[in-house]
């Protein structure tokens, strides 16, 4: 079966017999989870178990980055707010890069291991310290820094057999707005952007697997947020950057999306722009509306070939990551580092 456009994310621990029903649609390619669908390790098992039943193939992701952003806690090592390694990367360069590519590998491995895809990671957002929903989510202020230990934690999570999601396009850490909440605006020109928040997009295009836009208005760029906007997707991140790998929109249940129209106007804006996925979360009513809407889409078959190479074919046991000794240390090291203040 292909791969359909659609995200959606469900309302618990297990699934509801709506929810096996929008899931065996076709145009339902992935499902996202949060942290009102985890209570422990053997129930994530079982949903996962239940999902893969009705459709084996659909892509199966969470956002599990560290820090305040991780679905997931009973059982799992804490993941340190990735501000930690940027901080010790200015006090030993060569420990926060080695650091970085074992927590990539520790953190896809975990999620391996319980039938997860893949998580929306790394951040690439540069922290001005004006973004309170970007902070310390973000490496460093510095792009140069952002990308060595981006670049780094991406090897981790490929040496585990994750690919990796890049976020958020071209850059929302100069903003204050928070586009959960807020349709914000960054006035800077392509210039501007080009030589800062883009610099680790730029570098790293050619690792990623994933990239995610920001609902985030350039207006002197394009008047659309990234995500609706066929400049920022299809001229600047495939034609000039190159990039190959699945575009996902944002939340389009999120307030920085609404400028795009309704829920049936914001999928189409953001598939006609060059999203291959879109992500419809926590809005049951709207993702009905963005399925009824797309149900004679004429969906890209290149957009389905892109998402069949986020499928993973090989994962580790929890039994076997418990018993190796690389696993335990990196384990004990991170769970040391989130404990500590900034």
């Amino acid at each position: 079966m292909t791969h359909g456009p659609v995200m959606l994310d469900l309302e618990g621990y297990e699934l509801t017999d709506a929810e096996r029903d929008l899931i065996s649609n076709p145009l339902v390619g992935g499902v996202i989870f949060f942290t009102r669908n985890y209570r422990d390790p053997y129930q994530l098992q079982s949903l996962v178990k239940d999902i893969r039943e009705l459709r084996p193939e659909i892509l199966i992701a969470v956002d599990h980055e560290g820090g305040r952003v991780q679905r997931f806690r009973q059982g799992f090592t804490p993941i340190p707010a990735m501000a930690k390694l940027g901080a010790l990367f200015l006090k030993d360069p060569e420990s926060a890069l080695e650091l970085a590519w074992d927590t990539g590998w520790l953190m896809a491995s975990e999620l391996l291991a319980f039938g997860i895809d893949f998580t929306f990671a790394p951040v690439l957002d540069l922290n001005y310290g004006t973004s309170e929903v970007i902070g310390d989510r973000a490496f460093s202020s510095r792009p140069e820094i952002v990308t060595r230990l981006a670049d780094a934690l991406i090897e981790g999570l490929h040496e585990a057999g994750m690919p990796a999601t890049g976020k958020h396009f071209p850059g929302h850490g100069y903003v204050a707005a928070d586009s959960h909440t807020e349709i914000p605006v960054d006035t800077r020109s392509f210039t501007e952007i080009d030589n800062n928040c883009l610099k680790p997009f730029t570098a790293l295009a050619g690792q990623l697997d994933g990239i995610m836009p920001a609902h985030v208005i350039y207006p002197e760029v394009d008047p659309s947020p990234a995500g609706f906007s066929a400049y920022w997707l299809k001229d600047i991140l495939r034609r000039q950057l190159g990039f190959k790998g699945v575009i996902f929109s944002d939340d389009l249940g999120m307030a920085g999306a609404t400028i795009a129209g309704t829920y049936t106007a914001r999928a189409h804006a953001a598939l006609t722009a060059g999203c291959d996925m879109i992500l419809v979360c926590n809005d049951r009513k709207g993702a009905l509306e963005v399925l009824d809407a797309l149900a004679d889409y004429p969906f890209s078959p290149r957009s389905q070939q892109r998402l069949a190479t986020l499928q993973v074919h090989s994962r580790p046991t929890i039994e076997s990551l418990d018993a190796d000794p690389r696993y335990n240390r990196i384990a004990d090291q991170l769970e040391a580092m989130a404990q500590q203040q900034l």
